[in-house]
Parts: structure tokens; C-alpha cells; sequence
């Protein structure tokens, strides 16, 4: 990279530069990675996506699942099997249901409660003849249900040609679920690597260099994964499938971002040491305060997940910062040891050369992108500010909760079987709720249900424990507005029985919780998320007006990538709607790492300022940081959008609407709004640090427009 000035006088780099550092650094991480590889595949182990894990304690849903998992007879995973034959049902199909029910009754014989009698559930006929089901309660003792639908599906295989069967139920959704997150940990890292090497092999354009990033940053992988599962193990913190695939994301993008923003001052200091270490003390200098500064950012905001009400929610915040900080400590730490150690070689083809002349630095892209900005700062704030409000118009479009049967990009089993359900028993075609009461309430409580808006049957079970039980099937689809509505019913007229002790779950009224929290969960951390990393760019930049205009710009940029992902999952995608965590954690991802962008800029221009003013500040700093910034916009863009080739909606959604708004923040809000804003606010955008004050010229001298004014004495 050529330069235009010989770099300021630094203190010498003293003992950091030795020739024993380096080979020190990566001792210890060798013996770091000798006990914490073995500890991050133990991640795996300590996973959840079970719905009583993720809501908080007290949530009614969480109660009712925490009194099933207690009572006898509770412990059970409910499948229900629906048989149908388009030309209606004949002797001989219904005479195989029947024999299927007996095996499988045999096989899986549901609990009793004491002093009841085990007459399980009958096989029933639909009024149109042409479908005939039955439930099976199969209890947890027997397995998990994705180890359970796979053989129930199997065992109900010999059938006459023309019978056909769905296996479905609640059971059947969360076997179903869980088998598109088997083996997603995995999938992620690979599909990671190999994105993450593709975009470096291109970057670097060298046979050798890329595979050292790659190397640091997957061994920061893995001590992150290490470090998550003893958090887990020490603390209890919630982790599930999604946020053990965002955690490789997480590591994999924000670690290659530090890595070229390392490497691109590593590359500018050989150019003016001739000791490697030298330069790299410098580079180290130069770099981490912006890299330190984007990480305390990120982490920030990250922890203030803490005061979420959800515990999915709430965990992502010490997994998600517990990986910025192993990346932070990599890549700070081992990968400047490792391209020290060996040497400039590892540039090869392009080695920078060690020269004491002064090279002329020719304009570059970015350096008439700049210039041209400059002369246009008025268009290119409007016309930035056009192209996302356009893009926020998006927002208009189907914003509406995604159900749970439209989570999959390939509908399973599972959830054609409550399309058919409800096809031939309309009365039975929603998700059952249980209500509990107290035995001497049931009667009066399950009166009460049945004459409930909504409610299709409501059938008395079993009474143990204390406590009696009532199974409650709406009459509407299933995570749908209309059966929420007859969930909430419900829940206030039982609770209006006095004594009665009524609460009321079940796998809808678990969804129904979970939007609700997650609601809630929005409502508190987005404003705490936006006063954190304010506070942090206002103590980074020493200024009140960057921070807030910065800030602005991240929003707007959140409102046009959000608006423009909406128009893609409604009008091309096909999507039923956006998931209810989509939101927010879209918006703490976003504004997180798209501040991280606009930090690297305004820290390098800060800095320039001081010895060119504002505006060739600005400048100098978008020529200097262009190129690798946006290198670090790509590939981070890149490795959320490897989420978009999972089979999941929401973590498609995720990670496209991830991926396409930090593309937005580093190619138009980062390159064009940013530095436009800044040369029309002038030195003002620095206020009220001594930047913005004017200088005082010697006598005789013209004052310069704010923007142009000479280098402050220092």
C-alpha cells in the first residue's frame, strides 16, 4: 500500500517487539487449545430447545409443563396419527388402524394414574369417512421425540396401497424441528470455513496467507465453544440450537474482520520498519484501539440481552459476548504472533518491501469516491438517504408473526398432518391445550371451557397429584391470531374461578408466551441496547454530536435493510410471515456491527483530523480504511448469509436480513452517508471536544471555512 507521509515519531516498541514473544503467545495458546478443544465439543451436550427451558419461570405455559413433567402419567410425548383415503375408507383400512393402534398401544403403554384404569384412547372416524386417527401418548422414558417419530412412522408402514398416513401432533413438530437442527453446529462451521477461505483466497490473492486467519479464527472457535459450555455448566445459562449457530457465525465474521483490519496495518508499517516484530508493535498500535473499541461495542450490546424476560434471549448475551472476546483475545494475541513468526513471506507474492523513501500515494477508488463526495456532499446525503427510504417502504408488507408450521422450507410430515387433521376433523384441527384445576373445581371449570368462545371439546383426564386435568381443542388452526385469541379466553375465565387454581398450556399457549416475551423483551432492550453503544462511541470519540449522528445512520439503515428483507420474504420467498425473534435479534446484530463499521471510519478520521482537520480528515480516512472495510463488510455479510442454506425460516430471515443490512452499513451508510454528513456538519461533528473549536490563526492570516481548517497544534 503505498503512503503519502512518513509516519509520526512513536515511542520505541520496547520489550514487546523481543524475538521470545512471539514464540511465547502461541506456547500458551497451544495449552490453552489442549483443554478447551476437548471441552467445545461438549457443547452439543448441554443444548435445549424445549419450551420450559426457554420461558421464563413464570409464564403460565411453563407452569402447566413443569406440573406435566411432576404428575404421573404427565411425562408424555402425544402424537396423533391421521389415516385417510381419498375414495373413503374401506373394511380393510380401518381394520389396520385398529391392529396399528394395538401394536403400538402395546408397545408404548401409556401411564395410568393411580386408581384409574389404563383404557387409553380409541381409534375415531371422521363424519366424512373418508379419515380415521387416533392419539398416542408415548412417555418421555421411551426417548426424545425425534428419536421416537422416526420408528413410530416406520411401524405404521404395512398398509393397504391407497391408505395413506401423516404422523403429526405436537410430539411429531418437535421431532420434526429437532431434525432439521441435527448436525446444524457442524453444517454452520464447515459451510463457514469454506466461505470464509473463498473470500479470503480473493482478498489476499495469495497462496499462503489466507490460511493463517482461517487457522486463528476457527481456534477461536472453539475456545469460544469451550467457554460457552462451562458457562452453562457454571451458570445455567440457556442455550439452544440457534444461538450455538450464531456463536460460529459471531466468531467466524467478527474474527476475520479483525484480522483484515490487521493485516491491512501490518502490510502499510513493513513498508517503514525492517524488523517484523517492530512493525507489528506498530500495527498493534494503530489498530487495536479501533478493533478494541468495535469489540467493547459489539459485547455492550450483546449483554444487554441480560435483562430479557426469555431465557433464549437472555443467554445470547454472555454466548455472544463470550465469542467477540475470544475472537478480540485471538486475534490480537495469537495471529499477530504467528505472521511474526513467520515473516514477510507470508505475503508472497506481493511482500511488502522495507524502503526509507516517501512513495506518492495515487489517488484510488476510494480516494475519488471521497473527492467526489466532497464536491456532492448535499446529493449524496439525500440521495443516500433516498435509497433507504425506499428500501423502508418495505416495512409496509407482511410483518405478521410467522406460525410454527411455516418455520419449514420443506413442510414435513408433521405439518401436513394438521392440514389433513383438519380436513377431516375440523372440530380437532388445533393444537390441544391443558388446563389444570384443582380436583374439586373440574366440573364447574370444564362447564366453563366448553361454553368458551372458540373451544370445539374439552374432555376431562386424569386427577393426581392434587390436581386434574383438562384436554382443550380450539376450533382454529393452530398459532394462528383466532386461536390465540380462544387461548387467552380461556385463560380468563378459568382464572375467574375462584379457588379453582386453573392454569392453562399446552405447545400453542407455549408460542402464544413466547411472542408475548419476546414483545416485551423489545420493548426493553432496543432502548437499552441504543444508550449502551452511544455511551460507548461518545467515550470512544470524546464527542456528543458524531455518536448521535452515527447512531442515526445505523437506525435509518436498520429500518431499509428490515424493509427491504420484508419485501424479499413476502414477494419473492413466499414467506407466511417473519418470525417473532426475527426483530430483535436482526436489530442487536445490525446496530452492533453496523456501529462497528461507522468506529473504524470516524476513529481513523478522528485521529486524521488532528494533524489535516475535519474534512481531509474524513477523506484521508475513507481512501485509507475503504478497501478493507469493505473487504470486512463482505465477509461478515457472507457468513450470516451461510444461515440462509439452512431449512429453517427464521434463521433464513436471520441471516439475510443480517447479511443484506451490513452490506447496506459498510457499501452506502459507511462509504457515502457517513463521510457526506461529516463535511457538511464540519468540525461541529466533533463537538465538545477541542476539534471543534476553531484555530486560532497568526495575524494577517484568512480563516479557512470550518471544514478546511489547518492542522491543530499539538
Amino acid at each position: 500500500m503505498a503512503v503519502n507521509a512518513a509516519p509520526p515519531r512513536q515511542a520505541p516498541p520496547g520489550r514487546l517487539a523481543g524475538r521470545w514473544v512471539p514464540w511465547l503467545v502461541i506456547g500458551l495458546w497451544m495449552a490453552l487449545a489442549a483443554v478447551m478443544v476437548p471441552l467445545s465439543g461438549k457443547l452439543s451436550s448441554v443444548t435445549t430447545d424445549r419450551a420450559v427451558d426457554t420461558l421464563p419461570a413464570d409464564a403460565e405455559s411453563t407452569k402447566v409443563a413443569v406440573l406435566e413433567d411432576s404428575l404421573p402419567g404427565g411425562e408424555d410425548n402425544t402424537f396423533v396419527f391421521v389415516y385417510h383415503r381419498a375414495g373413503g375408507m374401506t373394511d380393510a383400512d380401518r381394520a389396520t388402524v385398529e391392529r396399528h393402534y394395538d401394536a403400538l398401544a402395546g408397545r408404548y403403554p401409556p401411564k395410568a394414574a393411580a386408581g384409574e384404569d389404563d383404557e387409553g384412547p380409541a381409534t375415531r372416524p371422521s363424519t366424512d369417512g373418508k379419515a380415521m386417527m387416533f392419539t398416542l401418548d408415548v412417555s418421555t422414558t421411551y426417548g426424545a421425540p425425534e428419536a421416537l417419530v422416526g420408528p413410530l412412522r416406520d411401524a405404521a408402514k404395512d398398509r393397504p396401497a391407497g391408505l395413506e398416513l401423516e404422523v403429526t401432533g405436537p410430539a411429531a413438530v418437535d421431532g420434526d424441528m429437532d431434525a432439521v437442527f441435527d448436525g446444524i453446529d457442524l453444517q454452520v462451521f464447515l459451510t463457514t470455513v469454506i466461505v470464509v477461505t473463498v473470500l479470503l483466497v480473493l482478498t489476499y490473492r495469495s497462496p499462503v496467507l489466507w490460511f493463517i486467519p482461517l487457522v486463528v479464527v476457527g481456534a477461536a472457535a472453539l475456545t469460544a465453544m469451550a467457554t460457552v459450555y462451562l458457562l452453562v455448566k457454571g451458570f445455567g445459562i440457556v442455550v439452544n440450537d440457534q444461538n450455538s449457530a450464531l456463536l460460529t457465525i459471531l466468531v467466524f465474521g467478527v474474527g476475520t474482520d479483525y484480522a483484515l483490519l490487521l493485516i491491512a496495518r501490518y502490510r502499510e508499517t513493513l513498508h517503514h520498519h525492517e524488523n517484523v516484530r517492530v512493525a507489528m508493535v506498530h500495527a498493534l498500535r494503530g489498530a487495536a484501539p479501533a478493533i478494541v473499541a468495535s469489540a467493547a461495542t459489539v459485547v455492550a450490546g450483546l449483554l444487554c440481552l441480560l435483562v430479557a424476560d426469555l431465557n433464549s434471549t437472555s443467554g445470547l448475551g454472555p454466548i455472544g459476548a463470550a465469542g467477540i472476546l475470544c475472537a478480540l483475545v485471538a486475534m490480537l494475541t495469537l495471529f499477530p504472533a504467528v505472521l511474526v513468526v513467520l515473516g514477510r513471506r507470508i505475503f508472497w507474492p506481493a511482500i511488502p518491501r522495507f524502503s526509507a523513501a516517501v512513495e506518492e500515494a495515487k489517488p484510488g477508488l476510494w480516494g475519488r469516491l471521497g473527492s467526489t463526495i466532497s464536491r456532492r456532499r448535499w446529493v449524496a446525503t439525500l440521495g443516500s438517504l433516498g435509497i433507504l427510504g425506499v428500501l423502508a417502504i418495505g416495512l409496509a408488507g407482511n410483518t405478521g408473526a410467522l406460525r410454527e408450521q411455516d418455520q419449514f422450507l420443506s413442510a414435513p410430515e408433521s405439518v401436513t398432518g394438521f392440514t389433513v387433521l383438519r380436513q377431516h376433523f375440523p372440530e380437532l384441527g388445533g393444537q390441544p391445550m391443558t388446563v389444570f384445576t384443582r380436583p374439586a373445581y373440574q366440573e364447574r371449570v370444564l362447564d366453563i371451557v366448553e361454553g368458551t368462545p372458540g373451544v370445539a371439546v374439552a374432555v376431562p383426564g386424569q386427577t393426581s397429584g392434587g390436581w386434574a386435568d383438562i384436554s382443550v381443542f380450539p376450533t382454529d388452526a393452530p398459532d394462528t391470531v383466532a386461536e390465540y385469541d380462544t387461548i387467552k379466553r380461556v385463560r380468563t375465565a378459568v382464572h375467574a374461578v375462584s379457588g379453582a387454581e386453573a392454569i392453562v398450556g399446552g405447545p400453542s399457549a407455549e408460542n402464544l408466551d413466547t411472542e408475548v416475551t419476546t414483545r416485551r423483551d423489545e420493548k426493553v432492550v432496543i432502548p437499552l441496547v441504543l444508550a449502551v453503544v452511544l455511551i460507548v462511541l461518545a467515550l470512544l470519540l470524546r464527542a456528543i454530536v458524531a455518536p448521535l449522528v452515527l447512531m442515526a445512520t445505523v437506525i435509518v439503515s436498520f429500518a431499509a435493510a428490515f424493509g427491504g428483507s420484508v419485501f424479499i420474504f413476502d414477494t419473492i420467498l413466499g414467506f407466511k410471515g417473519v418470525d417473532y425473534s426475527v426483530p430483535l435479534l436482526a436489530f442487536l446484530f445490525l446496530v452492533a456491527l453496523g456501529v462497528d463499521y461507522n468506529i473504524f471510519l470516524a476513529s481513523r478520521a478522528r485521529e486524521e483530523t488532528v494533524r489535516l482537520g475535519t474534512r481531509e480528515g474524513m477523506l484521508k480516512a475513507l481512501s485509507a480504511t475503504g478497501g478493507v472495510i469493505t473487504s470486512a463488510g463482505l465477509v461478515l455479510a457472507a457468513t450470516f448469509a451461510v444461515l440462509t442454506t439452512l431449512p429453517l425460516v427464521m434463521l433464513i430471515e436471520v441471516g439475510f436480513l443480517v447479511a443484506f443490512g451490513v452490506l447496506l452499513d459498510a457499501l452506502l451508510v459507511r462509504s457515502v452517508l457517513v463521510p457526506a454528513l461529516t463535511l457538511l456538519i464540519g468540525r461541529r461533528m466533533w463537538w465538545p471536544s477541542r476539534l471543534s473549536r476553531p484555530v486560532e490563526l497568526p495575524d494577517g492570516q484568512r480563516p479557512l471555512v470550518d471544514d478546511q481548517e489547518p492542522a491543530l497544534q499539538r
